[in-house]
C-alpha cells in the first residue's frame, strides 16, 4: 500500500515512522526544503510536554482548557495527555534516541512554561525540535521501504470519485510537475506564519496544505485563532529568532525602555507566564500606547550567567549574533506570528472530511488547542497525531487506484514580482488582522486580498509554476479564509481579539 506525506516534521516523520513497521507499506515523504532538517519542528526551542512528577492527565486537560479560553476538545487534551507521555518514551527516547537533558541523579529535568500548572515540559536545552528532528531522520534513513524526496513542493490533491489518490508534485530540480499516486495521503504541512510580516516560522510555513485542502473541499476550522508568540527578538532578520517561552519559565521578566515590569499590572498572579494572548498583546498595547520598537526581556539579573549558557545555548547562539550578550544584557523582543491554532478539520485520527486524506500536526485542527495554544504542546500534538493517522491507515482497505495524468502548464514565465507581492500581503495581514482586529481593517484587508488573489490566480493559469508562486497563491488563499474568519466571528476570544467588540480593551497603566 502506497502513502504518501507532505512534511517531514515531527507529524509527517511519526507517521512515517509508525507505518513503516509494516513492511508491505510504502511511504513517500516529500518536503519543498533542500534540507529536511528545515521545518517548524527544527526552530521549536522549549521542549515537548511530558508528565512531571506530581502531574497527572487530568491536571494537563485542564491547563489545556484554561490556555484555550474554554474552547479546546476535552476529548482531543485526553487523547494527548494519556498518549502523548507514553509516545515519548517508546518513540522518541527508546526508538529514536533522544536524549533529553537529565540531573546528575539521571532523573528527567522538567521546565516550566506559561499556563502549566506543574513542571512538565521535556527539553534538550532549548534546541529541543532540532534534536528530536535529526534523531528521527536517522531512525527513517534505516527504514527500506520509506522514500524521502527533498526539493519537492505539492501543488494540489489528486480527489477520484471522492477519494483522495495523492498529489501533483512540482520537482524543484527540474522544474517537472509529476503525480504521487497514494492510497492514502496525509498533510503535515506546518502553519501560516509566513502570512504576516513579523514571524517566527520558517519559509515554508505559508499555508500550502490548508490551501490544497480548501481546493479538495475539506474542511476548515477556526481560522481567526492565529497565535502571537510574545518574545521573538527584535534584530534586523527575518524571520525573528524565536526567545523560548522556557526563558521566562525560568525566571526572566518583561521591562518596558523606562525599566517598568508591567506584567504584575496585567496579570498580577500569573505576570510573565500568563497565556501567550495575554502577554503578546500586553507587549504590543506598550509599544502601541508609547511608541517603543520594542520591550525588553530579562534573564541577566534573574539567573547565573552559567546557568543561562547551560540551559539556553541557542540564546545565547542567536544573540551572539546581533551583538547581544544575555548573560548580562536585557534582549529586545517583540510579538511575532507563531501557530495556526485552526487548520483542516479532522477527528480523532486524523481523517479529514475527503476520504483517504489525512492531516496532522500544525496544519490540522483537532480541536486541542481552542483559541489559543498552551505552550510545548504543539510538539506531542505532532507525535499522538502522526502515530493515530498511521494506526488508522494501517487499518484501512485497499483503495484501486486510477491512470491520472499531470495538468499542462505553459512555459510562460511570472510577469510581476512575486516577492513584491507576498511583502504586500505580509503587511496588510499583520496591520489589519494581527493581535488587534477592528472590522474596518478587517474589511479592507480582505478587498486587498481578494484582488491580489485574482491578480495571482491570472498569472498562475498562464505561468508554470514555481514554488514561489505556489507559495503566494496558496498564501493568498489562506489569508482570505483567517480574514473572512476574523470577520465573522465578532466575539474576542483568546488568540482573536476583536477591539471593536469587547466590552473591555486591554491598556496598559
Amino acid at each position: 500500500m502506497e502513502t504518501l506525506i507532505i512534511g517531514c516534521g515531527i507529524a509527517g516523520a511519526s507517521a512515517a515512522l509508525r507505518l513503516s513497521d509494516d513492511p508491505s507499506q510504502h511511504i513517500t515523504i516529500i518536503t519543498r526544503a533542500p534540507d529536511p532538517e528545515d521545518s517548524n519542528t527544527s526552530w521549536a526551542q522549549g521542549g515537548i510536554v511530558t508528565r512531571g512528577l506530581d502531574d497527572n492527565p487530568s491536571l494537563l486537560v485542564e491547563d489545556i482548557v484554561r490556555a484555550g479560553a474554554g474552547l479546546s476538545s476535552r476529548q482531543a487534551a485526553y487523547v494527548l495527555a494519556t498518549e502523548g507521555p507514553k509516545l515519548v518514551q517508546s518513540v522518541l527516547v527508546e526508538t529514536c534516541g533522544v536524549q533529553f537533558d537529565r540531573a546528575d541523579d539521571g532523573e528527567l529535568v522538567y521546565g516550566l512554561e506559561a499556563a502549566h500548572s506543574r513542571r512538565r515540559v521535556v527539553h534538550k536545552g532549548d534546541k529541543t525540535g532540532a534534536v528530536i528532528t535529526r534523531q528521527l531522520l536517522l531512525t527513517l534513513q534505516a527504514r527500506p521501504n520509506i522514500t524521502l524526496l527533498t526539493d519537492h513542493t505539492a501543488v494540489d490533491l489528486m480527489v477520484h470519485d471522492g477519494h483522495c489518490v495523492g498529489a501533483t508534485v512540482l520537482n524543484r530540480q527540474t522544474g517537472e510537475i509529476e503525480p504521487v499516486l497514494a492510497h492514502h495521503t496525509i498533510l503535515a504541512t506546518g502553519g501560516v506564519g509566513q502570512l504576516f510580516r513579523n514571524t517566527t516560522n520558517p519559509a515554508g510555513a505559508r499555508g500550502d496544505g490548508v490551501a490544497m485542502a480548501m481546493r479538495a473541499g475539506a474542511t476548515i476550522s477556526n481560522a481567526e485563532y492565529i497565535q502571537f508568540h510574545p518574545t521573538a527578538m527584535y534584530i534586523n532578520e527575518h524571520p525573528f529568532p524565536l526567545v523560548s517561552e522556557a526563558v521566562r519559565g525560568e525566571g526572566a521578566i518583561l521591562l518596558t525602555p523606562d525599566g517598568r515590569r508591567f506584567m504584575l499590572d496585567v496579570d498580577p498572579e500569573w505576570k510573565e507566564l500568563a497565556p501567550r494572548d495575554v502577554v503578546a498583546r500586553a507587549i504590543y498595547s506598550e509599544m502601541k500606547l508609547n511608541g517603543y520598537e520594542h520591550v525588553w526581556l530579562d534573564i541577566a539579573s534573574q539567573r547565573s550567567p552559567d546557568y543561562i549558557r547551560e540551559r539556553f545555548p541557542q540564546l545565547v547562539e542567536n544573540c551572539a549574533k546581533a551583538g547581544i550578550d544575555p548573560t548580562c544584557d536585557p534582549i529586545p523582543v517583540v510579538p511575532a506570528a507563531h501557530y495556526f491554532c485552526g487548520g483542516i478539520s479532522v477527528d480523532l485520527w486524523g481523517q479529514t472530511s475527503v476520504a483517504g486524506l489525512y492531516a496532522i500536526g500544525e496544519v490540522s485542527c483537532t480541536g486541542l488547542h481552542g483559541a489559543n495554544r498552551l505552550a510545548s504542546t504543539s510538539l506531542l500534538e505532532g507525535l499522538v497525531w502522526g502515530d493515530r493517522a498511521a494506526r488508522d491507515i494501517l487499518t484501512r482497505d485497499t483503495y484501486h487506484l486510477p491512470r491520472i495524468i499531470p495538468p499542462f502548464t505553459s512555459d510562460a514565465d511570472p510577469e510581476f514580482d512575486i516577492q513584491q507581492m507576498m511583502g504586500f500581503l505580509q503587511n496588510l495581514m499583520w496591520e489589519h488582522v494581527g493581535l488587534m482586529r477592528d472590522e474596518t481593517g478587517l474589511r479592507q484587508a480582505h478587498q486587498h486580498i481578494q484582488w491580489l488573489r485574482k491578480q495571482v490566480e491570472k498569472q498562475y493559469r498562464y505561468s508554470r509554476p514555481t514554488d514561489a508562486l505556489i507559495g503566494l497563491r496558496n498564501a493568498a488563499q489562506v489569508a482570505g479564509l483567517i480574514t473572512d474568519a476574523a470577520l465573522q466571528n465578532q466575539t474576542s476570544t483568546g488568540a482573536h481579539y476583536r477591539t471593536d467588540s469587547v466590552r473591555e480593551r486591554l491598556h496598559v497603566s
